[in-house]
This record gives C-alpha cells, structure tokens and sequence, in this order.
C-alpha cells in the first residue's frame, strides 16, 4: 500500500509563502488525480485544488491566482505552493491521490496564517 507524507506546514504571518509538500512512499504512475484538501476547526473538509494526471489543475475560487498545485513524477510528490496566505486559509492540509479508483490519503499537515 502506496503511503503519502505530508509537509511543510507552518505557522506564517498573513501575506507571506508556504509550499507544501506530499511524498508518496514509491512510483505511482497512473495517478487519476491528486488532491490537496483543507479543513478548518469545526468546518467540512473541502477541495483547495487538484491535477489531473493529464496535468489539468482546478483550483478553489478563493484560492485562484495565489496557489498552484504541480507533481513531480521524478521525486514521487505533489506540491502546493501557497501564497499570498490569508487568516482564513489557516487549515489541516491533507494529501490525497486516486490510482485507479483507490482513494489514498496523507495525514494532514498543520497550516497557520497569523493576521
């Protein structure tokens, strides 16, 4: 069973940078999609944004043009690079990857935007 480490969380001052990291433990090389999910104390889970493995990416609305997700097949990972962060971005960050109609899921990364 493919494992997935999340990291890079933090604690940031409002404006400023984090890229987040997601390391699977070997090659997965049909990924359907991968994900980096968010959830807030007391709020659902939500999508933050996604690639496809044809590296077609969706990003949620409040998070356009300040984050970007991207893979690098060589290194096993997928990235978030986060910027522009805001108070209201601060979240438990997790990692998920679909292989074949698989769901597998990291265990989450702590972020915090101080304003």
């Amino acid at each position: 069973q493919v494992q997935l480490v999340e990291s890079g969380g933090d604690l940031v001052q409002a404006g400023g940078s984090l890229r987040l990291s997601c390391a699977a433990s070997r090659s997965i090389p049909n990924i359907d999609v991968a994900n980096w999910y968010r959830q807030a104390p007391g709020q659902q889970r939500e999508l933050v944004a996604q690639i496809t493995g044809g590296g077609n990416t969706y990003y949620k609305d409040s998070v356009k043009g300040r984050f970007t997700i991207y893979r690098v097949t060589a290194k096993n990972s997928v990235y978030l690079q986060m910027d522009s962060l805001k108070p209201e971005d601060t979240a438990v960050y997790y990692c998920n990857v679909v292989v074949d109609d698989n769901s597998i899921w990291g265990q989450g990364t702590q972020v915090t935007v101080s304003s």
